[in-house]
């Protein structure tokens, strides 16, 4: 009964006891007859997927209204076939001048089937739910990345395309102000100036990262960034123009500037985001980032592209385009839940957060452990890099860091891209073909890290970075064998060709992504800005020593080039396998605990 209307006496025209809205009882007319036909049945949710399951089709809310009855319990009404009234009629409710005990089976398997019916429209709602997660989930990522560490990626690789045009163009200004050419040495020093500009800026983006991150939040920090893309793609645009060489280098800076930003806040807000059994593959989602802006940096510096003479203002400048899908898109996602809880103690946003990023599940386990994070955290304010680098208790998780940050830079992977030019000349590819020879070294990049990012949780973190180490290692072995026969076997260039593959997937698979992932995991919210400080520090200083010291080991070791390269290797997997804790699939609090056991049961100081 519901509202005075039973089924049976609905589907066969009784009326007399519906009540209308103010109280007064609906006299029978043509809707009558139509439940006489069989037409109409009236339920509220939960027997309405029975009714469906009967031959029922949706009539919409409004016959509540021609009833009487308020739009809540009238919600739904039912189109049943003959068929499916007297299946309502035999399992649901006893008929006028019926027995109940006659109708106590068919009852009992009626209540079965809406048992069943609940349990799907449950399971349907979870599955709603899930996809509501997946789809905010790869918004976010997609959002954080096309302005964070493709930004990285991309400006890495498009100057290598119209170096010298833009030589050309630093030759032009100086005889337009000076008279005379610019002499040899000074045009060198101007392109190192240029390259070298990029991780200065970086370092300081890395050290900028903390700070921005801390004060603004996660995702207020990225959408800040995009400042200093807009105001370098300015100085780029417009400096042929001006005929100023200065504002193409202000602009390197400016670009490295916030792809130190980036490069340390996305994982930093990725990792807090989601959810324990997806962390590591999110996570690793920087690195695939980084490789596609490699990629299409290399792709739209093709001649056929902006790699001509007259277009490299526009290609230097076409940073611009991430830097505005970022502003168009990352506003309408949430902020970190983690950052919201635990530095701005603001429960309700973090709930907010978090059941936007989960979708219509339920929140409340995970908001609980948040809390119980935050507990664990016990008040302690955000630590400086220099607080935590003197932190006793903190000392194995920094010196996990510095070692494997390093050993990624230093592992010899951006060697590999400088050689190649060479090696694929000697392999016998034409010269004007050797850049989409090139374009392949970028692909595999890209196709590594998206296997990593699916074998993560599968493999684990050690997993991965022992066995990318190792092949590393492996293949740096067979391709200086391969650089010193060259001359003496034929086929030797084109082992060299696919050590170059080789190496550069097996660095895709585990030192490029998992070392990002790191900072998040080994460390709890007061010392995670603080650590992604250091290792951005780390790997832009990195970066830029390699940069500048890597042609003089080419020139001194030749062949032998990798031998360095390969013992940084070799040490990074015995590191790793002796002294790097398993982080798969734990949260962040269990992660704490192991740690805090493996130190004795020294705690982090308290500030």
């Amino acid at each position: 009964m519901f509202r005075g209307i039973n089924i049976n006496h609905l589907a066969n025209g009784h009326f007399k006891g519906a009540r209308r809205k103010g109280g007064a009882s609906t006299p029978p007319g043509s809707l009558g007859a139509a439940a006489e036909r069989g037409q109409v049945g009236l339920c509220p949710g939960p027997e309405r997927t029975v009714l469906r399951a009967c031959g029922g089709s949706v009539f919409g809310p409004s016959w509540g209204d021609v009833l009487g009855l308020s739009r809540p319990r009238s919600e739904l009404l039912f189109n049943l076939g003959a068929a499916g009234r007297e299946g309502w009629r035999r399992n649901c409710s006893p008929m006028p001048g019926r027995d109940p005990r006659a109708t106590a089976a068919p009852r009992a398997a009626g209540e079965g089937g809406l048992g069943a019916a609940l349990q799907h429209r449950k399971m349907l709602a979870e599955e709603g739910a899930v996809q509501t997660r997946a789809r905010v989930l790869l918004l976010t990522v997609c959002a954080a990345g096309v302005g964070g560490t493709f930004q990285f990626g991309y400006n890495l690789s498009i100057v290598n395309a119209p170096t010298l045009h833009i030589q050309d163009f630093f030759n032009t200004t100086w005889r337009l102000r000076t008279g005379g050419p610019l002499p040899g040495h000074l045009l060198l020093l101007l392109w190192s100036l240029t390259v070298a500009l990029y991780p200065v800026g970086g370092l300081c983006g890395a050290l900028l990262a903390g700070p921005m991150a801390i004060k603004l939040g996660r995702k207020k920090s990225l959408l800040v960034n995009n400042v200093f893309v807009v105001a370098a793609a300015t100085l780029f645009g417009f400096s042929r123009k001006a005929g100023s060489f200065e504002m193409v280098l202000l602009g390197r800076v400016l670009v490295g500037v916030s792809a130190g930003v980036s490069m340390n806040i996305q994982p930093m807000y990725l990792g807090e985001s989601a959810p324990k059994e997806l962390r590591g593959a999110v996570a690793m989602t920087p690195a695939i980032f980084t490789a596609l802006g490699i990629l299409m940096g290399q792709v739209v510096g093709l001649r056929e592209f902006l790699g001509g003479p007259q277009a490299w203002p526009l290609l230097l400048a076409s940073c611009l385009v991430p830097s505005m899908l970022q502003l168009a898109s990352l506003p309408f996602l949430p902020e970190s839940p983690r950052y919201l809880l635990i530095d701005r103690g603001d429960a309700r946003a973090s709930q907010a957060a978090l059941q936007r990023l989960r979708g219509a599940l339920d929140v409340a386990g995970e908001m609980a452990e948040l809390e119980q994070e935050r507990a664990a955290c016990g008040g302690r304010r955000t630590l400086r890099p220099w607080e935590l680098l003197r932190d006793p208790a903190q000392r194995r998780q920094v010196l996990s860091l510095l070692v494997l940050g390093s050993a990624m830079e230093l592992s010899g992977n951006d060697s590999v891209y400088a050689y190649a030019s060479s090696v694929f000349s000697e392999a016998g590819v034409p010269e004007g073909k050797i850049q989409y020879a090139i374009l392949g070294t970028g692909s595999c990049e890209l196709l590594a890290t998206v296997l990593s990012c699916v074998m993560i949780e599968k493999a684990g973190r050690r997993g991965l970075l022992i066995g990318g180490y190792s092949l590393m290692a492996c293949w740096a072995g067979i391709f200086t064998a391969a650089l010193c026969l060259k001359g003496a076997v034929p086929w030797m260039p084109y082992l060299a060709v696919s050590c170059i593959f080789a190496f550069i997937l097996s660095f895709g698979i585990g030192p490029a992504g998992v070392t990002g992932i790191l900072a998040t995991e080994l460390f709890d919210q007061p010392a995670r800005p603080a650590a992604y400080m250091i290792s951005g520090a780390l790997m832009w200083t990195a970066l830029f020593l390699v940069g500048v010291g890597l042609p003089f080991i080419m020139e001194s070791l030749s062949n032998f080039l990798y031998m360095p390269f390969l013992g940084v290797c070799v040490c990074a997997a015995i590191y790793t396998g002796l002294f790097l804790p398993e982080t798969k699939g734990k949260t962040f609090l269990e992660i704490s605990e192991e740690l805090h056991r493996c130190r004795g049961g020294q705690r982090p100081t308290q500030s």
